[in-house]
This record gives structure tokens, C-alpha cells and sequence, in this order.
């Protein structure tokens, strides 16, 4: 069965892995979650005179650099002057070169939204009347070529990686404590950290070029790495970096200590024990303990490193929405990650470390609270960043959230399907345990009966054995005994011999000088009679040495037995562990299970690519007040109202040393009501100067209304504003601006603006 589901699952995960590259492929170029919601002049605005400064406002804060705004004559040549300012809450501006001739001018811009992602555009107004120009409007953001591709990619890996480190860490600690000996769910958590710390290095070195000029020639430039360490991103991957080091000795003691200690952990429990099976005594229970609150803590450091710089970092409730992101990112990584974990235990874990069915239950659990509190902060971010229900289909932030909310839905009921699988998995082992119990005592039966026959037969060849040696000791005694019989004979009769030959000679010779001899030769006689008798007993000797021979021989055939007796119990030991895999595949429920999770694992590829896109798509509730915002500023201009500003530009003289100068009076929107007033001093040569005091005097004298005194607060160098200037109603208003160069050196000069 196995050769048969490994090409789907393969074909399946293709299919997956496919549809998750053409969403992130297919996405659109960042929209920038800062949009710009006016400008003055506004966009396609025709002025009678030149403005002195240029000002678009965003919804959010954002970082300017020094070529943030570009403002470009007909011919492409620059015209502004000075770096962007910021005078107050979103607005920035940036001074132009006086005398500006009559034509179409482009503003273009590229800055960095407070929430980490560039904002790039470009629109024109005109001085007197339109003309034909060089500069083309359309042109390429940083993030829409390969290096956005890659940095989107990036921000992929990064939250794929961070999902499978932290969820699988989870699966192992409260759901299936022997999974941390299981080779392949260390192989999983660990790539997750793989992933996730390559990801987080990868977009270090891409945002400099990301922001910029997305140029790949530009990610290596390290003073642009330089810069982009002095922002709120590049602080939030350094941390980020910090934490994975962190991460890295939580998984070496997860997978090292804590793995010992799982080791006399049964892999199931009943389904009572709510915990992962730590109850392996004070010691377990302290590790187990400390892995939960250290890992929770790397966990939500990690988690905050993408909310103090995203999209809950700026906006609506921005200290409520931070920590809720983070909760949100958790209860992802605990679902997805576990899931992950699950597939992976379910397919790789070896047979005498399964994954139980009370493993299985303990992360539905975890999966259903999960999804419960991914319910809730959903619901939240929903509202902060919709801010309302049209915003669902009229915007394509909201049509994305839809999107998500249905593959949210598909996860929840095919999970539903995997509980029903894990209910009938439970059901088939109860019912299966009397079964099981009559298979393994007739087993253990016939395993009995087989043990007696080999011992009946081991005791038979052991029997044989010694029937033989006792034959061989026999045969052997008996020989000794015949050679004894022999020799004794054979002496005796020797004996005889000499005696009766010695006895013959002693009769015959009497002599005295006979005698001699006679007895020398009986005594070599006796002694050749005497050497006679030695060989039997070497004879004997031979036969004891056939005997330990023998004995050598039977030990060693021992050994033997005992090497083929270790091989068939491996043998017997590999055979019935693939009988065990044979029956676990073979399992309809369990192959269900698996059929079921795999299922979520691929909507869960395909649901992170969503999210992916997601986090860089502009939010609904941006979208549509940029949209309001335009359509204000296009009615404006066909109905003749102005263009959003009234700009004054009178010179002074007061008399005294560093007297001469121009003055500068920016008033927006110039309407009746709130108007915001900005004056700038320039010296002589064009260059922004402080004086002692500058002080604004409004007059309508048709209405015998003012002097309306204004007092401007200091900005910077040459520049000083107020908000919220209240002009009571339209009409032909005297602006007259006091400016004092010292103690006693003053004038005041004055204008007539058309207001409302």
C-alpha cells in the first residue's frame, strides 16, 4: 500500500507547492500600506501662480530620505530644493526654486511606510496652463521587479519557517513527548529554524535595494545595509536574529535532554492524561515545564518581531492591535505547525514509536482552541483594517481576507473529518482489544508450544550427545584394559621365560665364574621385559586426549548455535516490526486519518501563501479614504474651488544688519473653517533664516472682521506653522506678516488672498 499512496502524495504535494508559487507570482507589486490621500497642489491641478513648496499628505507616518521627493520641470530637470520636511502629523513637503515658468510639472515620490513597505508614485499639476513633458509618470517601483519578487519570496519562508519551528516545538511538548526521539520531526522543527534564520538574513540584505532602488546590484551595498539597520525593520531582523540564537539551544535541549527522558514514556496513554505523557517524575515534569515557558517566550519574541513593524505597529489602536498580532501569529504556528508535525508522524515514525490516537486527540484540542482564538483576533484585525463591510468586495485587501476566510473554513471542516477518523480509530481499538487479546494468548501459546519442542529436541540432542560420549569413554576404558591384559600377559610369560631360562643356566654351570654372566643376562632380560610394558600406557594416554577432542568439539558447535540463535531472533524481530507496519498501514482508519490531515497540510500551503499576500496588499480602510480623498480633490478642481491652497510670497526690508529677506506664506486648504498656515524666511541668497519673531495678522475688512492675530510655532531653520487657523468665512482676506530681525529692527509687510 505504501508504493501505491507515495506517488499521489508526491503528485499532491506538486499540486500544492504549485498553486502557492502562482499566488505569490501572480501577486500584485506591493501596495504600500501608506497611501497618499492629497497633496497641494493636487493632483492635475492648473495654479495661476507658482507655489513655493510642494506638500503631500499620507494616511500614516513615513521615513523620507533625502531624494524621497522629486519635483521635475517639463524637461526632467529638478526643481525642489532642500531636503522634505515634515511640518506636521503626515503631511511633507519640500521647498521649490522661485520663478517658476508657466507648464506641467511631475511630483515623484518613493518613501518607506511606517509599517516597513515602500510607496512609490508620481502625478502632475500645472503653473498657468498644461504643457507637453519629458517625464514619465509610470515608472517601475523598487518592489516590482525580481527584487520584490525575492523579498516577497522571503517574507514566504520566513513565516512558513517560523510556523513549522514553533508548532512542531508545540506537537512535541503537549501533544506527543516520544516524538522527541523521532528523527523525522527533528528534521522538521530543526529546517523550520533552517528556513526561518536563512529567510530573516535574506531580507536584511534585500531591504536596503527593496526600499530604494530595487536594483539587485544594490543588496550587497553595505551602506545601505547601514541604513537600513537604523530603521524600525532592520532593528525588529536583528532581533529577530538574536532570538533564533535562542531558538537554537531550546531545540538542543528539546532533542537532547528532554528526548532522554521521553525515553520511558509509553508513545500512547489513556485518553484521561491531557498532557504529552511527561509524567516521568519531578525531574521530567521540572524539563517539561521549563521547554514550555522558555519556548512560549522565544515564540512570542519571534511573533513581535513581524507585529512592532507591520501592520499592527501603525494605525487604529496600535497598542492593542500589536499584542493581539502576536497572539494571532501563536495560535498559527500552533495550528499549522502541529499540523505539519502531525502529517509528518503519521507518514515517518517508526513502528515502536507510533503516533497513539490520545496524541491525536490532544492536538484536535490544541488545533480547536487555536482556531477559537484565530477566530477572535481575526474578527479584530478584520475591523481595523475594513472599517466596514463594503470594504469586503470593494477593495482588494478585503477580497483577499475573503479568500482566506474560506480557506479557513475548507481547513476547519476537513479537520472535522479528521476528528470523525480519530473517533473511529478509537472506536476500532476498543473493539479490536478482545480480539487482539485472544490472538496474542493464542500466540503466546503456540510460541509456548514451540519453546517446549525445541526444548524437548535440544534435550534429546544433549542426550544423544552424551549416550555417544559415554560410548566413545566406554570403547575407549575398554581398550586401555585389553592393552593392560596384554602387557601383563606378556610380562608374565616374559618372567617365566627368564626365570625358567636362568634356572636351566644355574643347573648346567655350577662354576663359580658362570655365575656373572648368568646374572647380568636375566637383568637385561627383566629390563627389556620392563620396557615392554611402557607402551600401553602411552597407548592410554591417546585415548584420554580422543576424549577432550571430542569435548572441544561439542563446545564449539555450541557456540554455534548460539550465533545462529541471535541471527533468527533478529530475523524474527524485523519480520514481525514489518508485520506490525503491514497491519498499521493497512488500517483503513488510520490510512483516513492520514488522507484527512494531508488534506489540511495542503489548504494550509495554500492559506500562508494567502496571508503572505495579505500583509502586502494596502489595508481596506486606507484604500477607501485615499479613494475619498481623491475624489474630494478631483471635484474640487472641476468645480473651480481653488487647488486646495493659497501661497504669498512677500519680501521685507527691516532696516537693520541681516534685514532683507522674502517671507513666504503657505495657507491649506485657504477654505472656510480649520486651515493649516506655514511661514518660511529665506535670506538674500535663497537660504532658510531664523529671525527673533515672526507674527500673522488675518483681515477681512468687507466684513469688519480682524485683525485675526496667528502666532506660529518654530519648526525649523526658516520655517514656522500653526493648525487648525480658524477663517470664519470666504471672502478677499489681508494677510500681513510682522518680522522682526532684532531688538528694535521690524516691519510688516502684507498680501490679499482670495479665501474659499
Amino acid at each position: 500500500m505504501t508504493q501505491t499512496i507515495a506517488p499521489r502524495v508526491r503528485t499532491l504535494v506538486l499540486l500544492i507547492l504549485a498553486v502557492a508559487g502562482a499566488l505569490l507570482a501572480g501577486a500584485a507589486p506591493v501596495s504600500a500600506h501608506a497611501a497618499l490621500t492629497g497633496s497641494d497642489p493636487a493632483q492635475g491641478a492648473v495654479v495661476d501662480t507658482a507655489p513655493s513648496q510642494v506638500s503631500l499628505t499620507f494616511s500614516e507616518p513615513i521615513a523620507v530620505g533625502d531624494d524621497s521627493v522629486r519635483v521635475l520641470d517639463p524637461k526632467g530637470e529638478r526643481v525642489d530644493k532642500g531636503d522634505p520636511a515634515n511640518p506636521s502629523g503626515t503631511t511633507y513637503s519640500v521647498r521649490l526654486v522661485s520663478g517658476l515658468p508657466d507648464g506641467t510639472y511631475t511630483v515623484a515620490y518613493q518613501v518607506v511606510s511606517a509599517d516597513s513597505h515602500p510607496v512609490a508614485g508620481a502625478f502632475t499639476f500645472s503653473i498657468g496652463a498644461p504643457s507637453e513633458t519629458t517625464v514619465s509618470v509610470s515608472a517601475q517601483g523598487s518592489d516590482d521587479g525580481l527584487v520584490g519578487w525575492l523579498y516577497g519570496f522571503g517574507r514566504y519562508v520566513s513565516y512558513a519557517g517560523f510556523v513549522v519551528l514553533a508548532g512542531g516545538a508545540a506537537f512535541v511538548l503537549a501533544c506527543w513527548a516520544p516524538g522527541a526521539r523521532v528523527r523525522a520531526v527533528q528534521r522538521l522543527v530543526v529546517s523550520g529554524w533552517l528556513a526561518l534564520t536563512s529567510a530573516t538574513l535574506g531580507l536584511l540584505m534585500l531591504r536596503g535595494s527593496y526600499t530604494t532602488s530595487g536594483k539587485v546590484g544594490d543588496v550587497f551595498d553595505l551602506e545601505l545595509l547601514g541604513d537600513v539597520l537604523q530603521t524600525k525593520t532592520g532593528a525588529a531582523l536583528v532581533s529577530r536574529l538574536l532570538l533564533l540564537a535562542a531558538a537554537a539551544l531550546f531545540i538542543a535541549v528539546l532533542f537532547g535532554a528532554y528526548a532522554r527522558t521521553a525515553d520511558a514514556v509509553e508513545p500512547d496513554r489513556d485518553a484521561e492524561d491531557d498532557g504529552g505523557g511527561d509524567d516521568g517524575g519531578p525531574d521530567k515534569r521540572d524539563l517539561t515545564f521549563g521547554l514550555a515557558l522558555g519556548g512560549t517566550v522565544v515564540a512570542a519574541g519571534l511573533a513581535a518581531s513581524w507585529a512592532m513593524s507591520e501592520h499592527a505597529s501603525q494605525g487604529l489602536q496600535a497598542g492593542v492591535a500589536m499584542p493581539v498580532d502576536v497572539v494571532h501569529l501563536l495560535a498559527v504556528a500552533a495550528w499549522l505547525g502541529g499540523l505539519t508535525a502531525l502529517l509528518v508522524a503519521l507518514y515517518r515514525a517508526p513502528v515502536e514509536t507510533p503516533v497513539g490516537r490520545d496524541a491525536v486527540r490532544r492536538f484536535s484540542r490544541l488545533a480547536f482552541g487555536s482556531v477559537v482564538t484565530l477566530a477572535v483576533t481575526g474578527v479584530y484585525q478584520s475591523w481595523r483594517q475594513l472599517g466596514s463591510w463594503s470594504a469586503f468586495t470593494d477593495t482588494r485587501y478585503g477580497q483577499l481576507l475573503l479568500v482566506k476566510i474560506a480557506l479557513v473554513a475548507v481547513m476547519v471542516a476537513v479537520a472535522f473529518l479528521s476528528r470523525r477518523w480519530t473517533q473511529r480509530l478509537a472506536d476500532a481499538r476498543v473493539s479490536e482489544a478482545a480480539e487482539e487479546a485472544e490472538r496474542t494468548e493464542a500466540t503466546e501459546r503456540a510460541e509456548e508450544a514451540v519453546r517446549a519442542e525445541e526444548a524437548m529436541r535440544a534435550e534429546e540432542a544433549v542426550r544423544a550427545k552424551e549416550a555417544v560420549r559415554a560410548e566413545a569413554t566406554q570403547r575407549a576404558e575398554e581398550g586401555v584394559r585389553a592393552k593392560e591384559a596384554v602387557r601383563v600377559k606378556a610380562t608374565e610369560r616374559a618372567n617365566e621365560a627368564v626365570r625358567a631360562e636362568a634356572t636351566e643356566r644355574a643347573k648346567e654351570a655350577k662354576q663359580p665364574a658362570g655365575t656373572a654372566p648368568a646374572e647380568a643376562s636375566g637383568t637385561s632380560e627383566v629390563s627389556e621385559a620392563s620396557m615392554a610394558v611402557e607402551p600401553p600406557k602411552a597407548s592410554g594416554a591417546s585415548g584420554a586426549s580422543g576424549a577432550s577432542d571430542a569435548f572441544d568439539a561439542e563446545k564449539a558447535e555450541a557456540g554455534q548455535d548460539s550465533v545462529r540463535a541471535a541471527q533468527l531472533a533478529r530475523q524474527r524481530a524485523a519480520a514481525e516490526a514489518a508485520r506490525q507496519k503491514r497491519l498499521r498501514d493497512a488500517d483503513p482508519n488510520r490510512f483516513g486519518l492520514r488522507r484527512s490531515v494531508l488534506a489540511e497540510a495542503g489548504v494550509a500551503v495554500v492559506l500562508l501563501a494567502v496571508t503572505t499576500v495579505l500583509t502586502q496588499t494596502e489595508p481596506g480602510r486606507t484604500e477607501q479614504d485615499a479613494r475619498a480623498a481623491t475624489a474630494a480633490s478631483s471635484s474640487a478642481s472641476a468645480t473651480g474651488q481653488g487647488s486646495g491652497a493659497v501661497s504669498l510670497t512677500m519680501p521685507f526690508d527691516t532696516g537693520g544688519k541681516s534685514g532683507k529677506g522674502v517671507v513666504s506664506i503657505d495657507l491649506d486648504p485657504a477654505q472656510a473653517g480649520d486651515n493649516a498656515l506655514h511661514v518660511y524666511v529665506e535670506g538674500p541668497d535663497g537660504t532658510p533664516v531664523d529671525v527673533p519673531e515672526v507674527k500673522i495678522a488675518l483681515t477681512l475688512a468687507a466684513q469688519n472682521i480682524g485683525p485675526l492675530p496667528v502666532a506660529p510655532d518654530h519648526v525649523t531653520t526658516g520655517h514656522w506653522s500653526a493648525s487648525r487657523v480658524q477663517i470664519p468665512m470666504a471672502g478677499d482676506w489681508k494677510v500681513e506678516v510682522t518680522v522682526r530681525t532684532s531688538d528694535i529692527d521690524q516691519v510688516t509687510v502684507s498680501k490679499n488672498a482670495q479665501i474659499g
